[in-house]
């Protein structure tokens, strides 16, 4: 499967972005989903993943309560919604694919990532 993340851009502090995250190829699998950030000079973060019923999530403690995962399985596409965005979100983001049913939170367990979308977030 080919991930294409598209979405980032530029936003003062408290706003908001919405990455999105278009699936092609063998999508006709059960895939859980996942997003990472990459900031220089830091391993790469889990940010957010979710099972590919959608049925169950789970985030990053960074980012709780300000963003949301989701998904569209007939369109093949993952969201993340990020709210009141800090400096500190400055990233690049990455979404990945995994086949597999359940939540999976670390990046050594994904097989598939897309190229990544900046985030940068100005105080």
């Amino acid at each position: 499967v080919q991930l294409q993340a598209s979405g980032g851009g530029l936003v003062q502090a408290g706003g908001s972005l919405r990455l999105s995250c278009a699936a092609s190829g063998r999508t006709r699998i059960s895939y859980s989903m996942g997003w990472f950030r990459l900031t220089p000079g830091k391993e790469r973060e889990f940010v957010a993943a979710l099972t590919w019923t959608g049925g169950r999530t789970s985030y990053a403690d960074s980012v709780k309560g300000r963003s949301t995962i989701s998904r569209d399985n007939a369109d093949n596409k993952v969201y993340l919604q990020m709210n009141s965005l800090k400096p500190e979100d400055t990233a690049v983001y990455y979404c990945a694919a995994v086949v597999a049913i359940g939540l999976r939170t670390n990046d050594d367990e994904y097989d598939y990532w897309g190229q990544g979308t900046q985030v940068t977030v100005s105080s």
